[in-house]
């Protein structure tokens, strides 16, 4: 079906003119922000064939109900947020993105922007807010005045019900984005001069109670860190196009931002998987650094934000050195206490397992809550128990609760001490991971050391595994003494694994790719067993020359 056939279908401008009325001079736009981040245009040559897709999930734009399409789930956000905007964009001109974009706003409008309710939540509203100023050339090109008057009426409805309900979003990302929506409306939209002090406010807050102090969201989520930095750069852009200078406070919130979501990025310029995450496309993540208007050197020693990364010449490694998050800030958070992941320019050699992230997926959800474990994660497993418990409900339980951590740089390498407390109720033991990089970026140095403390001591020898798992694409060879292996990939030299102290095998893994799809790999798996008095475990990764 053509554009031409789904914008016939969608037209309902007389309809409109009856409903809002054109009789009033409408509100208008005093400033335009542009957004700098450019789009998906494969995902816009999709819209303009009729179909918005997200991960598994389609809705067709030719016969689209937005009551039927609803508000909940990822699916739902992306229609009623209006956020495809940018795709379309990066596929279709102004004139011809526009006879679409109107046509989907123009049954919006029927179906939501006569009354309250729950497309008006406040995070949908701050979202759309962001997007309808940005590409207001594609969704206010009409001619039809009583379409462009019931369009900029709503918005401005929307605004001040941001105004007097941006506090009640859910703490966090969502919270953030109404209070982002509200502000740019305050920028952007005629007579929202008064609202603009209390909104900067209220982002502010709004940022304190989900944001720490080194920039990372409390969520711990790279997927969501991303959309930080995407709303902040939006509200740069609004203050820009207005004329106005940003508030301090969130010029640096957002330069924190961007450090934090670099701490997290791998030598493919993707991120890392943790808390329920995968890669991504690099494109979308380049795109976004590139557009957002910032600039930042990644986070290396994070405390809050809780990844810490060692780099040189090349080899990266980071590494979870924070308790979970609260189940309060981050529904699908991870027991993955001190695994790693470690890349070698833009080959990937060690991950974590990943997950879906924020999209609709296909994959069963027995295996979507076991890719949250620790088994799952590139770090110590003891009794294959998780350092955190992971509920029936889905929700974290008791685990750790305390990471010391010690990190010290030097001329020869840099090094990291860190451990956990979430073996300790169970099994009288402490987690400690000790890893040190070289500065040629040539050797990895671990120890993984089990120490006895407090009352409690199991009885008879617990059998620990120590994963990693292997990025797709390296394959492992075991040494003939059964104490190493050798990594071989298509993009890095090889690297030689050795243990010490335990037992190396070689089993199947899986990873979730950028689509959110599982892929088959490998795992390196250190086993053995270890007594009430604890006992550690070296190993290496040594670049080949």
């Amino acid at each position: 079906m053509s554009d031409t056939d789904i914008v016939g279908k969608l037209a309902k401008g007389s309809l409109l003119s009856r409903l809002f009325g054109s009789g009033k001079q409408p509100l208008r736009l005093v400033a335009v922000p542009r957004d700098h981040v450019v789009g998906d245009r494969a995902r816009g040559d999709a819209l303009l064939g009729g179909r918005l897709m997200l991960g598994s999930d389609m809705v067709s734009l030719a016969e689209i109900d937005f009551n039927a399409v609803g508000t909940e789930g990822p699916l739902a956000r992306e229609v009623q947020s209006f956020a495809w905007l940018r795709d379309l964009a990066a596929s279709a001109s102004r004139e011809k993105g526009a006879r679409l974009a109107e046509a989907i706003a123009g049954r919006w409008l029927i179906a939501h922007g006569a009354r309250v309710d729950a497309a008006w939540a406040p995070h949908l509203w701050g979202e759309r807010i962001l997007y309808w100023t940005a590409y207001a050339p594609y969704i206010l090109s009409s001619r039809d005045a009583g379409y462009r008057s019931a369009l900029l009426n709503t918005l401005a409805r929307g605004a001040r019900h941001l105004d007097a309900n941006a506090d009640k979003a859910a703490p966090g990302i969502d919270r953030i984005t109404a209070w982002s929506g509200a502000l740019v409306s305050a920028l952007t939209l005629q007579g929202g001069q008064s609202r603009l002090t209390r909104s900067e406010s209220g982002l502010m807050r709004a940022l304190a109670s989900a944001q720490f102090e080194d920039g990372g969201l409390i969520s711990r989520s790279p997927a969501e860190q991303m959309l930080l930095v995407d709303r902040l750069g939006l509200v740069r852009a609004a203050y820009f196009a207005a004329k106005q200078t940003m508030a301090d406070g969130l010029e640096s919130a957002a330069a924190a931002a961007l450090a934090a979501l670099h701490g997290v990025t791998m030598g493919d310029q993707a991120l890392g998987s943790w808390q329920g995450g995968n890669p991504g496309d690099p494109a979308r993540l380049a795109a976004l650094i590139e557009g957002c208007g910032l600039r930042a050197r990644p986070l290396r020693a994070a405390k809050g934000w809780g990844y810490h990364r060692l780099s040189a010449l090349g080899t990266i490694l980071v590494i979870d050195a924070a308790p979970p998050p609260s189940p309060k800030m981050a529904a699908m958070g991870c027991a993955s206490t001190l695994a790693l992941e470690i890349s070698d320019g833009a080959q990937r050699l060690v991950v974590n397992c990943g997950g879906p992230g924020p999209v609709p997926t296909a994959l069963p959800g027995e295996l979507v809550q076991a890719l949250r474990t620790t088994a799952a994660h590139s770090t110590l497993v003891l009794d294959d128990t998780n350092s955190t418990a992971i509920l029936d409900d889905g929700s974290l339980g008791k685990g750790v609760t305390d990471v010391v951590i010690n990190r010290q740089e030097d001329d020869d390498c840099s090094r990291l001490e860190a451990s956990h407390d979430g073996y300790l109720k169970g099994f009288g033991l402490v987690h400690e991971r000790r890893i040190s990089l070289g500065n040629d970026g040539k050797e990895i140095r671990g120890e993984d050391k089990l120490t006895a403390r407090g009352r409690r001591k199991i009885k008879e020898a617990a059998p620990y595994a120590i994963r990693f798992h292997l990025a797709p694409g390296v394959e492992a060879t075991v040494t003939a003494d059964g104490m190493g292996a050798i990594l071989r990939s298509p993009g890095a030299p090889p690297w030689n694994f050795k243990c010490r102290g335990a037992m190396l095998r070689v089993e199947e893994s899986l990873f979730i790719d950028s689509t959110g799809m599982p892929v088959g790999t490998l795992q390196l798996v250190v086993v053995g067993e270890i007594s009430g008095v604890g006992g550690d475990i070296a190993w290496q990764f040594r670049r080949s020359s």
